[in-house]
């Protein structure tokens, strides 16, 4: 097993808002069914987020950018950091599940081919950083 030393562990900077042609709204609807345009932009989900402070984007912002179509979002660690721990999505008003968002827009990214976190990247000091429902999640993403 490689340390984050010897492995080539910079973040991708690709930039992937010029390789969606069409509405960011419009990809995301294949991908999720939430109403994105019912987010009256309240901060409850960002108030509830367990992480938000190591965000780049607060929960109602990577909404508002979508239904703005701004396609930097995709750009965005936010949606690479949120832990899939649901307290957004029990928290809002609307009902907008935006779990599933974040985890659209990472499938829309990843359809790309591109892949923003490698674990074994970590330093030992992120790793005691990141909330245990993190590493939760992602076990969870990929045992099924």
């Amino acid at each position: 097993m490689s340390t984050a030393a010897e492995k080539d562990c910079r973040h991708n900077e690709k930039n992937l808002a010029p390789e969606i042609k069409g509405r960011l709204i419009d990809e995301l609807e294949d991908l999720c069914e939430e109403d994105i345009f019912g987010c009256y932009q309240c901060g409850t989900c960002a108030a509830g987020c367990p992480f938000v402070e190591e965000m780049d984007l607060t929960p109602d912002e990577v909404l508002r950018y979508v239904i703005l179509d701004k396609k930097e979002v995709l750009n965005s660690r936010t949606i690479w950091l949120c832990s899939s721990c649901f307290a957004c999505a029990e928290r809002c008003p609307r009902d907008i599940n935006i779990t599933v968002v974040m985890e659209a827009l990472r499938q829309l990214i990843l359809r790309k081919n591109v892949d923003e976190t490698d674990i074994e990247c970590l330093t030992e000091e992120e790793k005691r950083k990141i909330p245990q429902i993190a590493f939760v999640s992602l076990f969870r993403k990929n045992i099924g």
